[in-house]
This record gives structure tokens, sequence and C-alpha cells, in this order.
């Protein structure tokens, strides 16, 4: 679609009017080469276009007059319709089952097994839940297989794998990925009302997607649920990433319908990035922000001074050029932290709505340590192809050999809070200090947060595995 000369990526929907071959979701993604596929895929193309679709309808909007609408939550800003108060009767429905899975009372360190249970009902319910909060016209969409599966099939694969897992009792970035994935195979089904561009996108976000972390939340407290493929403290966050980019958004500038999404700045009443350290500051803004929000479970959940659990988020709050440059850092992130990492996406399955299938226009990505971090497919673990070794030599331990490993790879670091080099600092090169705690138990920073003016747009080009789109 464009908007005055600017083209905006929009989700397609399918023709209601004709079948479509609906198949049983599968597992595609079984090693690591399989990733570098993945981001070749329409389902991949399908996933970020949503996003980015979302994520642009939650900056704030100027009219032609000046006037500035921003869009906190729970503000009444935005109208909710139909198939949004459906789904919210959905999360509502399955919050009440939480009184039917009560937590087990013994001493539980890793997740508490009444979560099995609560999953148990959910997917003994699955289908009669997708009943009585789809409309009948998304869940009759024709198909091309009479006696196989149907549209139904696909959005419950996508629907169960939403809410963690029930035999690992964890819960992670994958799983919320699962849900972006059942809202966007809903939008694909025509499950929602065509409106002026972002109207109905900002209701999904506020009305469906907000609502959805908040029961996650409600279950990770309940269940004590684990965090799934977390990177720990170099990470960004143990179960969550999606409010980061759209609460980043929200306190970005605003823009018209014919804007492009500014790359720098923010609104100009918004809380600095730097305050997510004052509790008392989070508190108040987690009610009208998703970035907040999230940042506010932090706290709930954890202890101890903010840089020392969450030391990811605490170097991005000192982005100097705003809450527009984080957005896009944390998009480009998302894109490669999640969508282009092998613990993340090898449980996401392939369907019709979502496929497999490569996308004609894609261009394959680079190898990087992100599409390298699962098994890889090699016949022999630690010779390499067509070697034979001497009789009788045995197998050598790996650690055995003559020259050193080369270190392993860590996880991504943001990149838009980077020195923009990659050499490790000298031994005599001082931490900075000018964001830290006071005391002399300041924290030493990471060596790739060491302070520099913020990079240019065209310094991130080629940092991420990224579609062509989402320069």
């Amino acid at each position: 679609m464009a908007v005055d000369g600017i083209t905006v990526r929009i989700l397609p929907t399918l023709d209601p009017s004709v079948g479509h071959p609906f198949v049983e979701p599968s597992k595609k993604i079984n090693e690591s080469q399989d990733v570098s596929s993945f981001l070749c895929s329409k389902a991949y193309v399908d996933i970020m276009t949503f996003l980015l679709q979302l994520n642009r309808s939650m900056f704030p909007t100027k009219s032609s007059d000046g006037s500035v609408r921003t869009w906190p939550l729970n503000s009444g800003a935005v109208e909710f319709s139909a198939p949004i108060r459906q789904l919210q009767g959905l999360l509502s429905k399955l919050e009440a089952i939480i009184e039917e899975a009560p937590p087990d009372k013994g001493p539980r360190r890793f997740g508490n097994i009444s979560f099995r249970k609560w999953y148990q009902i959910v997917e003994s319910r699955a289908s009669e839940l997708l009943d009585e909060c789809l409309s009948p016209e998304v869940l009759q969409t024709k198909s091309l297989n009479e006696d196989g599966p149907d549209v139904k099939a696909e959005l419950r694969a996508y629907f169960l794998g939403s809410w963690g897992h029930g035999q690992r009792l964890d819960y992670g970035t994958g799983h919320e990925l699962s849900f972006l994935a059942f809202l966007g195979g809903i939008w694909k089904l025509n499950g929602f009302p065509k409106t002026s561009p972002g109207v109905e996108e900002r209701a999904i976000v506020l009305g469906v997607i907000q609502p959805y972390l908040e029961l996650v939340r409600l279950l990770i407290k309940t269940y004590n649920l684990e965090p799934a493929g977390s990177h720990g403290v170099w990470g960004l966050d143990d179960h969550s990433f999606i409010p980061y980019i759209f609460g980043s958004a929200q306190l970005s500038p605003a823009m018209s319908e014919s804007d492009r999404i500014p790359e720098e700045g923010s609104l100009p009443e918004a809380p600095n990035p730097d305050t997510i350290t004052n509790a008392k500051i989070v508190e108040k803004e987690r009610k009208a922000n998703l970035y907040f929000s999230a940042i506010g479970f932090i706290y709930d959940v954890k202890k101890g001074p903010f840089w020392e659990h969450s030391p990811m988020l605490f170097d991005i709050s000192g982005v100097p050029a705003g809450w527009a440059k984080i957005n896009k850092g944390m998009i480009k992130m998302y894109n490669a932290e999640v969508l282009g990492k092998f613990p993340v996406v090898q449980h996401f399955p392939f369907g019709f709505l979502f496929s497999w299938d490569r996308d004609p226009n894609a261009i394959p990505p680079p190898a990087s340590v992100h599409t390298a971090s699962g098994p890889q497919s090699r016949p022999n673990e630690y010779a390499p192809p067509g070697s034979n070794p001497a009789p009788g030599s045995g197998t050598k331990a790996p650690w055995a050999a003559a020259s050193r490993p080369p270190a392993a790879a860590g996880p991504t670091v943001a990149p838009w809070a980077a020195s923009g080099t990659s050499a490790a600092p000298g031994p005599s090169a001082l931490p900075d200090t000018s964001r830290m705690p006071p005391g002399p138990m300041a924290p030493t920073r990471a060596r790739w947060a060491e302070p520099s003016p913020a990079p240019s747009s065209g310094d991130l080009k080629d940092i991420h595995t990224k579609a062509p789109w989402a320069k």
C-alpha cells in the first residue's frame, strides 16, 4: 500500500471466496542450516510484515492541524471492534482456568507441576475456545481438503504454542512469536475489520497483545515458569521481546500517515530512557506504556540493582538519540535474537498460513552466529569430511586438540548501544562512569557498552540478518 509515495507493507489477506490448501502445521527447522531457509521463507516475510505493520500503528499520530494523539494503555483512546472483544473474552477464559489448576503447594525450584494441568485443560478445550471466540467467517474459510485439516487446525497450533511448554514448564520469546502468528493468521483470514491504516492494528496491540502479556506474566508468577532459551543476564529479557518494540514506538516522535517512521528523537513529554532505573517512575509509567510495563514486571520478579540483573536494558537506556532510535534497534535485534536464533524458532510450525515455501524475492542471508546456534549436519563430529583417522588412533577428545578452540560466540548485543568497534579495550581502558550508580560497587560496563556517539543508521545496515524492507 502506498500513502503519498510512502510504501507501507500490509500483511495480505486470503480470498474468502476460494478454497485454500490448509495443512496440519509441522516442524521444519531441525538444524542450524534450516534457520537460513526460514529467513528466506514466505512465513518469515509474513511475520516481519505483520510486526512492522503493528509497530507503525503505535507511533503517536500528527494531524493536519498539528495536534498530536498518543496511544497509552487503558486510556480509552482506541475503540475495540467485535473481533478484538472476542479475543479479550478468550484471554479471560484462559485466566479463569487457573482456578481449576491451582499451583502445587510443595517446594519447587524449577516450575510448578500444576502448570501441566492448566496446559492440559487448555489443550482439551482448544477447539471449543476457538469456536466461541473467533467469528464463524474465519472458522468457515473454505478448505480444498474436504476430509483433511481445516483452518482451525492451523490456528490451533499457534494458539497452543502461545502459552509456554507444558512439560518443560517454561515460557519464552518463541511462545510469544507463536501468539503473534496466531493473530497474524486471523488477520490473513479476514478476521479483523478493514479500516483506515493503523486503526485496527492499534486495537490489536492495546486490546489483545497487552492483555496477553499480562496473562502470561500471571502464569509465570503463578506457576514459577522458567525462561525458555534465555541468555540470562546477557539477554534482553527472560521471557518477552515485543513489548519493548511497541512500547518504544509509543514514546517516539509523532508522525502523519504520509511520513516515514522517524529514526531518532522522542515525544516531547516522554520520560527519558534512563528513567527505567528509577522504580518510582517505572511504577507510574507502566500503567500507560508497554516498554515500562515490561520493565515493571522485571522489578516484580527480580531484586537487586537494575544494572546487575538486566545489563542489556541498562545499557540501552543510555542511548542518546531517543526512543525512535531504540525502536529501530529493537526491531533489528528481534530479527537477529528471535527470528534468527535456532533455539527460539526451532519449534515454530509451518503450514499454509505461514508457509515454509521460499519467498521469490528473498535474498539469502550471510552466515552468522545467529544461524549457527544450533546442531550442525556433519558426517563426523571431530574430523573434516573425507578424512580417515589412522588405524588404532581412536577418536580424540575435542579438548585434546593441539590448538586452542575458538571462543564461543556470545549473545548479540544492542548494536545501537555499542562503540562501533569490535576491538576489546586495552588493559588501561577506564569504564564509563557517567551513568553508573554511585559508590564503590558501581558495575564495570561490558566492553561493547563503551561510551561513544550513537552510530548513524548507515552503520547498522550490515550488523544483523534482515529482510530487504527492514532497512
